[in-house]
Formats: structure tokens, sequence, C-alpha cells
């Protein structure tokens, strides 16, 4: 079964070594697309680009998320597979000069990696979204060297602090502050579907876009709609799930959902109708012994500039004064 499973795995990196391939696995990664999108964007004919999408869904990396008919001509919306974000992992370049981050979504963590890049001797930050609490199990395994965590705790008055006990307990971890960002509910402009507050996710003729399991969005989610008696098998939902807030706000921009939750940031960013709800914080997580290591200080440092906090604070529904302060001994 071992040898079966390397196979696997090495035919999967074999397949995504043709670099055309890999670049439709990412803009798979950021939303939803046709072919015909995907075709545009790379610059290629539309038949080239199905034969490698059709060679990934195969391999389980890309899937078939929804059709729709524009002017006479059935759509289809291809988008990656959870399994592609794990996998994405095996062409990460050599750990020595990149910070790998694995945990939930945040557009901050973008804008932030660009930095990264321009910054000459500065090693690369790779940011995966594979939720919260996936996050923190990866940084666990030893998979990432950080992770990105915004889990509120069962008493509501903290984040994260309790995930990070139970899951590390007897470590001494840094809860690293990224900022304090606003969350709510994202919807078309104008709010054609009146919608006013969560209660409303509970009408048959609302469909909400919702994250994936463990994503820290969708554990405040449940938890608020179980302070109102209600639960997700009470809210009609669409498919599939979205693993970024940038796929929240696609769904609803391209008609197949009606309502997320999701940042500011990402309802600025697609020009979308935002019903504030809440504001969080996100910690990026790591051992306290790793503060230290010369791969992450560079990160580390950058938090602590003003350069940093305006960069994120120009994204609209972010909070900075505590960006770069650090915890420890969680």
């Amino acid at each position: 079964m071992d040898d079966l499973k390397a196979l696997t795995q090495f035919n999967v990196i074999k397949l995504l070594s043709d670099a055309r391939r890999l670049q439709i696995v990412r803009l798979l990664m950021e939303k939803p697309r046709t072919l015909t999108h995907l075709a545009a964007e790379l610059d290629s004919y539309p038949a080239k680009i199905r034969h490698h999408l059709l060679k990934l869904e195969s391999a389980g990396l890309v899937e078939l998320t929804s059709t729709q008919i524009v002017g006479g001509v059935v759509e289809k919306y291809y988008q990656a597979t959870a399994r592609a974000y794990w996998i994405n992992l095996a062409v990460v370049p050599r750990p020595d000069s990149t910070i790998v981050l694995f945990g939930s979504h945040d557009p901050a963590l973008e804008q932030i990696a660009q930095k990264m890049r321009e910054k000459k001797g500065a090693p690369a930050l790779l940011a995966l979204p594979v939720g919260s609490l996936d996050g923190l199990i990866a940084l666990r395994q030893q998979i990432c060297q950080v992770a990105g965590a915004h889990l509120l705790d069962a008493s509501g008055a903290d984040y994260n602090t309790s995930y990070v006990r139970h899951i590390f307990p007897g470590q001494a971890i840094t809860l690293l502050t990224l900022a304090h960002r606003q969350q709510g509910l994202l919807v078309a402009p104008g709010n054609p579907r009146q919608v006013r507050g969560l209660a409303d996710l509970a009408r048959p003729d609302i469909r909400l876009v919702n994250r994936q399991p463990g994503a820290g969005t969708r554990v405040w989610l449940e938890q608020a709609l179980a302070k109102r008696g209600l639960s997700l098998e009470d809210v009609r939902q669409s498919k599939p799930v979205a693993v970024t807030h940038r796929q929240v706000a696609a769904a609803i921009v391209e008609g197949r959902a009606d309502v997320g939750v999701g940042v500011l940031a990402a309802a600025t960013a697609f020009d979308l109708d935002f019903i504030p709800l809440f504001e969080e914080r996100y910690d990026l997580v790591l051992p306290e012994e790793a503060t230290d290591r010369p791969l992450l200080r560079p990160l580390i440092d950058y938090l602590q500039t003003s350069s940093c906090r305006q960069t994120i604070g120009s994204l609209g529904g972010y909070e900075t004064t505590h960006t770069g302060e650090a915890r420890l001994g969680v």
C-alpha cells in the first residue's frame, strides 16, 4: 500500500512538472474558472487547456463545480480540490529558502508574500489556505514552519489560545498578531435579497456559500448559528465550499450564491456590499524556539514595521495597532 501511495504521489508530481498545468491549478486555487477563462488568462487555445484540464481532473486535483448557460452555451466552472493544496507543497522550493505557512486564508498574507518577494535576500513566503485547524495540525506535524489561525475559543473571550494548548500540550508556542480584521456578510451590490443578518441565512430563498470544515470562519458561523437555535442543516448551501475569502466573493459575483461570510477586504476587492458582523484577531502561530531562526526573522521583523501596517491597512477592514505583537509561551 505504501509503495502504491508513493507511486501515486510521484505521478502527481510528474503531472505538475508541466508549467502550464501548475499554472492552471494555481489559478483554480484562487477561484472557479471556465475553460474560456483559463485560455484567455494563459494566452492559449481552449483545446490545449482542455487537454491539461482533463489530466488534472483525472488526478483528482481539479473538479467540475457548476455549469451555467451563457448565450446558449454551457459554461463549465472548475475549481482546485482540497488535495491540490496539499500536493502543492511538493513543488515548494528548498525549505531553507521558503517560509511555508499553512492555515486560514487572509488577503493580507498575500500582500505580505508579495512584499517579501520584492525584498532582496528575503525568503519567499508560501501561504497555503487549508483552514485554521488543519494549519495548526500541519504545524504540529512539522509540515510547515508557521500556521495562520483565527479560531474563537468556546468561551468567546479569546482567539486560538485553547486550540493551541490542546494541539501542542506542554510545548511553548508563540502567537504573533497579524491584525484584527472585520468579517461580515458579503452580498451582491444593492443587497437585492435584502439580507439583514444571520437569521436570514435560514430563509429558503437564500443560498450560502460556506467555507470548508475546519476554517475559522466556518467555526465562528457554526457557533453563531447555534446561539440562535440554528445549525448549518437549516441553511441552504451552494456547492462547492469556498477555500478562500476570494472564492466566497467570486461565488456571489458569479451568481452561484447569494451570501457568504468573509472579510471586508474581499468585499472591497470584488465591489460587493458588506454587512458587518464581528471583528477578530488573526494570529501567526509558531514554536517559541523558532522565533530566532534565520529563515523566519525577516518575516517577524517585517511585521514590526510601519510599512507592513500600511500595506495591510490599505486593503480595508484591518486594524493594525497590534500587528507584530507577540504572546510568548502560550
